[in-house]
């Protein structure tokens, strides 16, 4: 089976990636059931790493219905430590305009309707998430967004919504009190998976509207949301072109370490056969 350090999961507009060389297309078998799409791994700007389509080729996932767990948990099978997520988001906030880049550093869930732990069935565990995103990668991202040429912001709140329709104005009025920056459908359960998985991640979130909050502009429609995100993949791609060589091999930061002493439940009490279907998250602590 191939592997690759470095994942990178594609949102909308983004099902393929270009540039990506001696692809070998896979699919990969997890306790959660099928992976959105194959993984690709292959050679970019000569470095090995795993492409993943959060939607599908071709679109076929709501936000809700991904499979978010065995996305990660493949991903993590093959030896990915370090996931970079690409998605689409609205602006909450006059300064970060349509087709601007925005790398957050914090999330609000205002998911409903998802699995978002690995650990149950018999086993517990309480990972740290004060801070979702991994700080070395979200900069290395931003620098990188800036030495292409776009205009990028370093941190912000995201929102993430269960989706899949748009927001209500009242809702957008509450996020903007909360001082909310920017609001999504698909960062969560990724960013807590990814945590739970030991990998570094981070977001380079695409805006592609002001949601429906800013009077002077009209409401969000698909149509804005595709013609805008459309612009800002060949951005994307740039960016993704660029950081694969600026990251390195070794990892210094938490998320390596993220699951140590958080296995709550007596190791004499986790069923053999629940230690053998988390394997690739947990053989190094049981």
């Amino acid at each position: 089976m191939p592997e690759a350090l470095i994942g990178i999961i594609g949102g909308s507009g983004l099902y393929q990636m270009e540039g990506l060389s001696d692809v070998q297309e896979m699919d990969v078998d997890t306790p959660f059931g099928k992976t959105s799409d194959s993984i690709m791994v292959g050679s970019l700007a000569g470095t090995q790493v795993a492409f993943l389509s959060r939607h599908g080729r071709g679109h076929r996932i709501n936000p809700t219905q991904l499979p978010v767990r065995a996305n990660i948990f493949a991903l993590k099978s093959i030896g990915v430590e370090w996931l970079i997520s690409i998605s689409a988001v609205g602006s909450l906030k006059e300064e970060m305009a349509p087709l601007d880049l925005v790398v957050p550093d914090q999330l609000i869930d205002r998911t409903r309707l998802r699995e978002n732990t690995f650990f149950e069935d018999g086993i517990a565990a309480h990972v740290g998430f004060a801070d979702p995103f991994c700080s070395g990668l979200s900069s290395t991202l931003h620098e990188c967004a800036i030495q292409v040429g776009a205009t990028a912001h370093l941190g912000g709140t995201l929102v993430v919504m269960e989706g899949p329709a748009f927001s209500t104005r009242a809702e957008c009025a509450v996020y903007r009190s909360w001082g909310a920056d920017i609001i999504g459908m698909t960062a969560l359960p990724e960013a807590k998976l990814a945590r739970e998985a030991e990998m570094c991640y981070s977001t380079l979130a695409c805006v592609t509207d002001y949601d429906c909050w800013r009077e002077a502009t009209e409401v969000v429609t698909v149509e804005m949301v595709v013609a805008n995100l459309m612009k800002n993949i060949s951005v994307s791609k740039q960016v993704l072109t660029t950081i694969v060589n600026r990251i390195p091999r070794e990892r210094t930061c938490p998320c390596a370490s993220a699951l140590k002493d958080t296995i709550i439940t007596a190791p004499d009490r986790i069923p053999q056969e629940l230690k053998e279907r988390l394997r690739p998250l947990v053989e190094k602590y049981l």
